[in-house]
């Protein structure tokens, strides 16, 4: 059988990682769908198939207490920082205050980032953006796309010189070409705590339990560490 997941992007390359051990261990297959956190959420909510999904933690107590998720089955994945990268080999920028950070993306040629109304990353990047009052100043230089897993491949694939990323740690950490520079400044820190749970309206119970034990388990900690998960 196949275990249906709906998921934020931050947990692509952690789910893609455990799959071939979980289908060894349990016969079960990942269909996998990903994407940003809103974009997740409204595909759920309008009633996609899905024995597993993983959101923050905030939004799946809030589905939780709806009804839309079996009570109980919610467990911690890790949490996950908003960062920046650059790509491999160009200099790496100074983003270590609030200054800084504003300088550099002053300095970039292109900021590739995910969606600014859907994608938690892209949300809060918008957000420090007003307040740092580069809003207006950045405009032109924005390259928002559908989720940070897209943004951060194409900006690898385009090579713009001088363009830098921001999203999570997660997405950088799995995209081939890119450095990643760090978190987000002290500042305009901004740290995620995603989690998985089961479905109400699941169809694969065991399974999806068994994914869930899997993700958030001892034995993928190390997993999740080297995946950008903070326990």
């Amino acid at each position: 059988m196949t275990v249906r997941v709906l998921s934020a992007g931050a947990a692509k390359g952690l789910v893609g990682d455990t799959a071939d051990a979980f289908t060894a261990a349990t016969g079960e297959t990942i269909d996998g769908h990903f994407s940003a956190v809103g974009a997740i959420r409204e595909r759920f909510e309008s009633g996609a198939p899905c024995d597993v999904l993983i959101l923050t933690a905030k939004q799946l107590a809030e589905l939780e207490i709806a009804g839309l998720l079996r009570t109980g089955s919610v467990r911690p994945i890790g949490t996950v920082r908003t960062a920046v990268a650059v790509l491999e080999g160009q200099p790496v920028p100074d983003i270590s205050t609030s200054a800084a950070f504003a300088a550099t993306m002053r300095a970039a040629s292109a900021i590739f980032m995910p969606d600014p109304d859907k994608s938690t990353a892209g949300i809060h990047v918008r957000g420090v953006l007003q307040a740092l009052g580069l809003a207006d100043e950045m405009l032109p230089k924005l390259r928002a796309f559908p989720n940070g897993e897209t943004a951060m491949r194409n900006l690898a694939e385009e090579a713009a010189v001088g363009a830098i990323g921001t999203t999570q740690t997660t997405e950088i950490l799995y995209t081939k070409g890119l450095t990643l520079v760090g978190p987000l400044p002290p500042e305009h820190d901004l740290s995620t705590v995603y989690a998985a749970g089961i479905s109400a309206a699941a169809q694969n119970i065991e399974a999806a339990a068994a994914l869930i034990e899997r993700l958030t388990g001892s034995e993928t900690a190390n997993l999740r560490a080297k995946s950008g998960f903070e326990c």
